[in-house]
């Protein structure tokens, strides 16, 4: 079902539209989920910590073609509420050229930097050879994520966020299946692991590309349309390139966290690597709130319509704000059982620092949601510098202060967790600046123009 966000009863059709992706995405956390489970269960903690350092590698890498996806996004669900078909295809010919291209660069360099990469994170010795074996394979999936993260966010433009749910629920079922069987049948390690990840992920972007051209004609480019147009790419490179440019700050910033927590041993590797991931699944369905909102403001944004924007900001910041103050309730409280099926009793010192880590980043969940709304505004209204005005501030730092605080020694890890939500905090305070600057335009006739 595509659903037009310009007209209707605002939270009814933001949250019909949103909750399949919020779905999907909690599909696509829960395999990332089980897969760290089945590998911290079975192969053990040096593996596990192999798997978590590769996760947030992998992130960075395609945090790039994330964000070229998202921008353009922003492009087709604007031309889509202008009603402007021959401008939506010209897009859409353009932007899979060049998100193509960066895909084969970005998987060229990541092969041919694998040791340096290895280096740079600050791996133990004893991780290095999981962690080599697990990337050799995961490099090979760069491809499928962007075949499907283009055709799920084409398909969300216009307002079809079930098709990639579908899709995705198959790939994560058959992650599952996959990982039991390669890793406790196979026994190939943690590149089995990996391959269950790579063949899943091929799985649902050759599917879902496929169902995009048998389904939707403005994949079906017309002649005239598919011409290199240099005004076009002006624009997709306006929002797609600042839009990378901010998912890839966030996410080396993350990045560059990570090869902190790795200077700090196994144990601390491991128990991040099990806390991030239930962090990610905590959080996810705001940030596909978010997400789904920017595609609710750039159709209304296209179609001229300041009031409707203004409104459903209101009642989106409410919504977050519900979600994530039960979600902070539910993970502060059940801390220790969650870090606990991750790791045995065998590991319990890393159970500890984990459980560390959840309470102090779950007690402030409503600081990143609110900062993934203002995220969404600012692409769809384009206006995507903002966004990485504030991950800069939040990155920024967060990065300042684990390494500062860290290194104090009656603080040392635990500098590194309570920076993270000193971020949110100083880049909500931002988006709230910005955002007002631009409602007085707003209540003056203007769309932040």
């Amino acid at each position: 079902m595509n659903y037009d966000l310009t007209q209707g009863n605002i939270m009814k059709n933001l949250l019909k539209f949103s909750f399949p992706i919020m779905v999907g995405n909690v599909l696509q956390q829960l395999y990332n989920v089980v897969d760290t489970l089945i590998v911290g269960r079975y192969l053990g903690k040096n593996a596990l910590a192999a798997v978590g350092s590769s996760y947030t590698l992998m992130v960075f890498v395609t945090s790039i073609i994330l964000g070229l996806c998202m921008g353009s996004s922003a492009f087709f669900s604007i031309q889509f509420g202008r009603r402007d078909h021959d401008r939506l295809e010209r897009g859409i010919y353009m932007a899979f050229l060049m998100i193509g291209t960066v895909t084969v660069v970005l998987n060229v360099f990541a092969y041919a930097g694998i040791y340096g990469i290895l280096a740079f994170l600050r791996v133990p010795r004893e991780v290095v050879p999981f962690m080599k074996e697990y990337l050799l394979w995961i490099f090979s999936g760069i491809a499928a994520t962007f075949l499907y993260n283009f055709a799920a966010y084409f398909m969300r433009a216009i307002g079809n966020s079930l098709i990639p749910l579908c899709f995705l629920g198959i790939s994560a079922v058959l992650n599952i299946f996959l990982d039991l069987f390669f890793i406790r049948v196979l026994m190939w390690g943690v590149g089995g692991a990996a391959a269950a990840t790579v063949i899943s992920q091929y799985a649902a972007g050759v599917g879902i590309l496929i169902y995009c051209v048998k389904k939707y004609p403005e994949v079906h480019i017309k002649r005239e349309n598919r011409r290199w147009n240099p005004d076009i790419l002006k624009e997709l490179l306006g929002l797609s390139s600042l839009t990378c440019l901010q998912q890839s700050v966030m996410n080396f910033g993350i990045l560059m966290v990570q090869g902190l927590v790795n200077s700090f041993g196994s144990v601390v590797m491991a128990a991040f690597a099990a806390a991030v991931k239930i962090d990610s699944f905590a959080y996810s369905p705001v940030q596909d709130f978010g997400n789904a909102f920017s595609t609710y403001v750039a159709q209304n944004y296209g179609a001229g319509k300041s009031e409707r924007i203004r409104k459903g900001m209101r009642d989106a910041v409410f919504s977050a704000f519900v979600f994530c103050t039960v979600i902070s309730i539910l993970v502060v409280s059940f801390a220790k059982p969650l870090m606990s099926l991750f790791l045995d009793d065998s590991s319990a010192d890393s159970v500890a620092v984990g459980v560390g880590y959840l309470r102090i980043e779950a007690s402030f969940y409503f600081g990143i949601g609110l900062l993934f709304l203002f995220y969404g505004y600012f692409r769809a209204v384009n206006k995507p510098g903002i966004s990485v005005i504030l991950t800069v501030v939040s990155l920024g730092m967060r990065v300042l202060l684990a390494y500062l605080l860290s290194s104090v020694e009656a603080v040392g890890v635990t500098g590194i967790w309570v920076s993270v939500p000193i971020g949110w905090i100083l880049a909500d305070a931002a988006g709230v600046y910005f955002y007002r600057c631009g409602h007085k335009n707003l209540r003056n006739g203007g769309i932040l123009e």
